[in-house]
């Protein structure tokens, strides 16, 4: 039987197409903002919802998801994460991190075989003990859970990116999950140069290349096309003269955001792609050899997405659903352990197979 997942905060569909190829249907996926919606359903399907999930009712969410399908396999998502960031300076909490509870409340509700949630990897530190606390209460009496922090690196993405899952399988099936091993070594790391090299230059008048979706050259101040014409491939704010130098950097010139105004290497991965991408005075985001950032292709690229998914919506909105995104070859791993796992459970008895995928009455109540 075919598995069938609910993605909730999806965003622009990167999880969601992970679990497609790894053999799994999206049914049913919701999420806030209107430009990603506009993104999965291009992409994906009409069966994305914008919705404010902290303000739907449970009976209203589950109601809409049972008219969407009678089957739910999976429930798998990622709550807004800002809040956990080790980017984030402040208050330890975030309000938006009570998404994640309310993922944790919504998932059990629909009572899947299992339960994928992502995140950043300090939720499975200090700032997010609370939250997984009570992910762990929410869920341990009927699943097994199951944590860790995997870097897409090492699963084909030319990208170092660090993400936590929490794999969740109902204890009724018996069955034995096992996050995927890496299936890329260090030295066969795919890097920025196979992964972008072979994309021609975007077009200088700033429209979109006629071959290439979403490949549209950023608009840059003269001033820092000289900045970052004086940095070399793979450097960063330390290689541009003093005299262009933002005073704020004159100040401080230790270890703190020496990846600005920095160029891809050619030969290695990216390092973490974030939702302000398109800015090289945010990160090491600028091409390895051209004065000019990266641009939305290129980062949908090193994010491991086809050529043929269109990323629709203004060029910082564009930026903010690439950044945001699960690399799909990353989701596409753990979803094909997860559909191991589930052709491995054994049913405990009559009932627990009866139940299995089917969403009764009772339970949208």
């Amino acid at each position: 039987m075919e598995l069938r997942a609910v993605d909730l905060f999806c965003g622009a569909g990167g999880l969601s197409l992970g679990l497609k190829n790894a053999g799994i249907k999206p049914v049913f996926a919701a999420d806030f903002d209107a430009h990603s919606c506009s993104t999965y359903r291009e992409n994906i399907g009409n069966h994305v919802h914008q919705l404010d999930l902290s303000k739907i009712s449970a009976a209203e969410f589950t109601s809409m998801v049972k008219k969407s399908t009678a089957q739910v396999d999976i429930v798998a998502g990622g709550p807004p994460c800002q809040g956990f960031s080790v980017q984030r300076r402040g208050q330890p909490l975030d309000a938006r991190n009570e998404l994640v509870k309310r993922f944790g409340e919504y998932a059990v509700m629909l009572a899947p075989k299992a339960i994928l949630m992502e995140n950043v990897p300090t939720i499975l530190g200090a700032r997010g003990r609370a939250f997984i606390d009570f992910i762990t209460a929410a869920w341990e009496n009927e699943y097994v859970l199951h944590k860790a922090v995997l870097d897409a690196v090492s699963y084909g993405a030319p990208q170092f990116r660090r993400r936590a899952f929490i794999v969740a399988v109902r204890k009724d099936l018996s069955s034995s999950f096992e996050f995927p091993e890496p299936t890329r070594s260090p030295k066969k790391f795919r890097t920025v140069r196979e992964a972008i090299g072979d994309l021609p230059p975007p077009p200088d008048d700033y429209s979109e290349h006629p071959n290439h979706h979403n490949h549209r050259r950023v608009a840059i101040s003269d001033i820092n096309i000289e900045r970052i014409s004086y940095v070399p491939e793979g450097g960063g704010r330390l290689d541009v003269p003093s005299h262009l130098q933002l005073p704020c950097h004159k100040a401080s010139n230790g270890h703190r955001h020496l990846d600005v105004f920095g160029r891809l290497s050619w030969s290695r991965p990216s390092g973490t792609l974030t939702a302000m991408f398109d800015n090289f005075t945010r990160g090491r985001f600028a091409h390895p050899e051209e004065n000019r950032n990266i641009t939305g292709r290129e980062g949908a690229r090193l994010q491991t997405f086809p050529d043929s998914f269109r990323f629709l919506g203004p060029k910082k909105e564009v930026a903010k659903q690439i950044g945001n995104a699960v690399p799909p070859l990353l989701g596409q791993a753990v979803g094909e352990a997860i559909v191991q796992a589930l052709a491995d459970a054994r049913p405990t008895s009559e009932q627990t197979t009866q139940r299995i995928g089917t969403l009764s009455q009772e339970e949208f109540i």
